[in-house]
């Protein structure tokens, strides 16, 4: 029954019918548009070229080439770039985990002299379009302020400024501060730490906003293009997202469909795999100043 719809009225032929129908032709539409690219990529990685050329709109492949997969591999090199990719997301996903988990609690929980400054200032930063901040942040890079590094055509160019993320410190603060506060204060009065509250405490409570935090991490660094783009030139280091780029114009339109379904494979795994955590998170999850 709809929220908007009364039981009496559910119950009634002319209410019943046209809602129904309206919900079928909703699911329908959202299938087709959530799915229906994804079928597209698996159809045009099964067909040949010149099949694609000839009948670009067939429901299926006349004669599905599945030994595309293992060529992708063989001739364009596609297991190199995944693993830089793997590489690239795993360290940015630490890095983020750990930046979000200790702000959070420190903002949440420790509750330091400024700390309403400091999360005003990290709330700032997510008003800030990402391209403004591209050509500052290049510069850090190349040269790391007082250490005087160059970063660039190595994965701490993108690991570092992945951790700058404020909406992550958003969710860990929000749902740290949450947590009943009479915990930490039986811990403190029993002599524990910070880091032993944080550890033994807050961490085993926070796996729900954690699973979030990863989920988010991970598909964002996947996906990542721009940026990987412009500090890592070395085709040795690429992700699968720059070498795509680069395969593009040399590869068999096949193989490189084919390489796009290898692509994304990886990030709906991890939702999959994960999504009752997701839901599970986003509820605890309030977003409370």
């Amino acid at each position: 029954m709809s929220s908007f719809v009364s039981e009496t009225e559910y119950r009634q032929v002319r209410t019943r019918i046209p809602l129904r129908t309206i919900q079928l032709v909703t699911l329908a539409l959202l299938v087709v548009f959530g799915l229906g690219p994804l079928y597209w990529m698996l159809k045009g990685a099964l067909s040949s070229p010149a099949e694609l050329a000839a009948n670009p709109l067939a429901l299926w492949p006349a004669e599905p080439r599945w030994d595309n997969f293992a060529t992708v591999f063989a001739q364009l090199d596609v297991g190199r770039y995944l693993l830089n990719t793997l590489v690239m997301v795993a360290g940015s996903w630490a890095v983020q985990l750990f930046v979000a988990v200790t702000a959070g609690y420190a903002l949440s929980v420790l509750r330091p002299r400024f700390g309403g400054a400091v999360y005003a200032a990290i709330l700032a930063t997510m008003f800030v379009p990402y391209t403004v901040s591209m050509v500052s942040l290049f510069l850090t890079v190349v040269d790391v302020p007082f250490l005087h590094l160059n970063l660039a055509n190595t994965y701490w160019a993108v690991w570092l400024p992945a951790g700058a993320n404020a909406f992550n410190v958003l969710l860990a603060k929000s749902f740290f501060g949450g947590l009943p506060r009479e915990l930490f204060e039986a811990a403190k009065v029993d002599g524990a730490g910070t880091w032993t509250i944080l550890s033994r405490i807050a961490l085993p409570m926070s796996r729900p906003i954690l699973a979030v935090i990863s989920v988010l991490a991970v598909t964002h660094s996947w996906k990542d293009f721009i940026w990987p783009l412009i500090v890592i030139t070395d085709p040795s280091l690429q992700p699968i997202s720059v070498a795509l780029v680069n395969l593009a114009p040399q590869a068999p339109q096949d193989l490189l469909i084919a390489t796009m379904v290898m692509a994304i494979i990886p990030p709906i795994a991890v939702f999959l795999a994960f999504q009752k955590q997701i839901v599970a998170g986003l509820g605890f999850t309030g977003l409370k100043g």
